[in-house]
């Protein structure tokens, strides 16, 4: 049950990440140079009070250093390698290994 949560938001962080993709590349060939995104500018246009809220909670209630080297490290990195990256430890934890005994064993 909780692996199939983890791989249904590890496929709806790929389509986001494939999403932010397809509109880089298409702000790149309409710009004819190389247009990035930072999760900071997607994240301020969708919800800019949901923005100040997170930095407002995580500087009163977690560790107030966190927010400046650690958050706006990650916030200036494209979007789509953020959700990538989210994909891929999300699809991870909800991998399950197959059994290996008696795979090449006589039946």
């Amino acid at each position: 049950m909780i692996r199939s949560l983890f791989r249904l938001l590890a496929y709806v962080a790929l389509s986001l990440a494939i999403i932010a993709a397809v509109l880089d590349a298409a702000r790149s060939v309409g710009a004819s140079h190389l247009v990035v995104t930072s999760l900071q500018e997607s994240w301020q246009s969708v919800s800019a009070s949901s923005l100040a809220l997170t930095e407002e909670s995580i500087k009163t209630h977690f560790y107030p250093a966190l927010w400046d080297p650690v958050m706006l490290w990650i916030l200036g990195t494209p979007t789509f390698a953020v959700f990538a990256l989210l994909a891929f430890l999300l699809y991870a934890m909800g991998y399950r290994r197959q059994n290996r005994v008696g795979r090449f064993a006589a039946r």
